[in-house]
């Protein structure tokens, strides 16, 4: 059995959904993996949230312990002893401190990098405002205004397809994934009711995500979170 590297809690994240043409993610796709779709449509997220109360082997940081992220992810599914373990692919994280980029990149081969980052919660009866906000130049912003009230997951939805991906594959090499899992109960969901995303996709994430500049989210959501597990990884191989 894996052992546990870190817990946290992921809150308030904001999920904004495009369709993508699979081609696009095929040099992305780690050894092993296949690209997971619903409805025969393939994915790619953009994400904000906020790590909480987060713990390395039991043991807190000083300073690291509460930080935003943003990343761009798609979805992936591994076949295993006839079952298939469901996963994301990250295309790049953004988190504002150093040391969690390079512990991150060092043990698990992810795509973290470091930029300034602020967030804003408004949590008031009648509505939620959350944003997220990071800097490489210019400021960009990811922003939801959502009713107070959350809903569980509806069995075969979009949001459960968003979310109920419980694996991390990063590739190591041409012949080798890392894999981790990722543990946490159903999440319930707050109806989105408008948003905001001020984004050059092509400044952060190549010119393979231009056309998401333009493009049209399928769908926004923002989901409570929880607690989470991470264990620690293993390796797919050859």
């Amino acid at each position: 059995m894996k052992k546990t590297f870190l817990t946290a809690e992921w809150r308030k994240l904001i999920m904004v959904n495009y369709a993508i043409d699979a081609q696009v993610l095929q040099k992305y796709l780690p050894p092993h993996t296949q690209l997971d779709l619903w409805n025969g449509t393939c994915y790619v997220s953009l994400i904000g949230f906020m790590f909480l109360n987060t713990k390395i082997k039991g043991i807190r940081i000083p300073f690291h312990t509460d930080f935003e992220e943003v990343n761009l992810r798609f979805y992936v599914k591994y076949p295993e002893a006839g079952v298939y373990k469901r996963g994301v692919v990250f295309i790049k994280e953004i988190v504002p401190k150093t040391a969690i980029t390079l512990v991150a990149n060092a043990l698990y081969k992810e795509h973290y990098v470091t930029m300034p980052m602020q967030h804003s919660w408004d949590l008031r009866e009648d509505a939620l405002a959350i944003e997220y906000r990071w800097k490489k130049q210019d400021w960009y912003r990811l922003g939801v205004v959502a009713q107070p009230t959350p809903q569980p997951l509806a069995p075969g939805s979009e949001e459960e397809f968003i979310t109920e991906h419980y694996w991390g594959f990063t590739t190591r090499d041409e012949h080798t994934t890392t894999a981790y899992e990722v543990a946490h109960p159903r999440w319930e969901m707050y109806p989105v009711t408008e948003y905001q995303l001020s984004v050059d996709f092509t400044a952060l994430y190549g010119p393979d995500f231009d056309f998401l500049n333009t493009a049209s989210p399928r769908s926004v959501f923002l989901a409570e979170g929880s607690e989470i597990l991470i264990k620690e990884g293993g390796v797919l191989r050859s």
